[in-house]
């Protein structure tokens, strides 16, 4: 799949072959929500917990006799039916981490990448540098690429090499709708999630590297 290399002002620079085994393969949504649903999994914190009849503070003693009181019987104040009681059957800490073949995580990728190139939301760039910390010129920038929609939104993701530039990403940092990744971060949960995605040379080519 040829494809046109443009700079940051939206000038063709250059022309690249793009691989039809990574960014041409059938998109099957059903790969995409497995690789979507395993990200999501693992980045849960699973660190919720609530107290059991056992951790819940208060007193051990009986509240009133087993009999005679005409009241149902009760063991514990801390029984779950006491308001300040332990919860039953409540959330504990563990993990939500799933497993996923490599096979599968690999597709995932060339599925994203895929869909993103029949859709034409697909931009290869140079490169990501600025000269300067300025939001406002990367605004400008953006808008020669066609990435800000006439109600002045903004969804893309960038993707650049192995070393971000800073100016770059702190003048991305604070714009709604924009995210900025290395190479080795690129993730389908990342490019499904934004409408457009913005490629540096270096990163097609890892990517071609990574999952040919």
């Amino acid at each position: 799949m040829k494809c046109e290399i443009v700079n940051l002002d939206n000038q063709k620079v250059a022309d690249i072959e793009l691989a039809d085994s990574v960014f041409g393969v059938e998109v099957r949504a059903d790969i995409l929500s497995r690789v979507v649903n395993w990200q999501l999994a693992n980045r849960r914190a699973g660190t919720h917990k609530t107290k059991t009849i056992g951790e819940v503070s208060g007193t051990t003693k009986k509240p009133y006799k087993q009999k005679g009181t005409g009241n149902a019987r009760q063991g514990s104040l801390r029984a779950p039916q006491y308001r300040g009681g332990g919860i039953v059957f409540g959330p504990v800490v563990r993990s939500h981490a799933q497993d996923l073949p490599k096979k599968i995580r690999a597709l995932g990728m060339r599925c994203a990448l895929s869909s993103k190139a029949q859709d034409g939301k697909i931009v290869v760039v140079d490169e990501l540098k600025l000269p300067a910390i300025k939001t406002k010129d990367l605004l400008a920038k953006m808008d020669k690429m066609g990435l800000i929609s006439k109600e002045g939104r903004a969804s893309a993701l960038f993707i650049g090499g192995a070393e971000l530039d800073d100016n770059f990403s702190l003048s991305a940092r604070n714009i709604v709708g924009i995210d900025v990744l290395p190479q080795q971060g690129a993730n389908v949960y990342d490019i499904m999630r934004r409408d457009t995605l913005v490629l540096t040379k270096e990163a097609a080519e890892n990517l071609e590297a990574r999952l040919k």
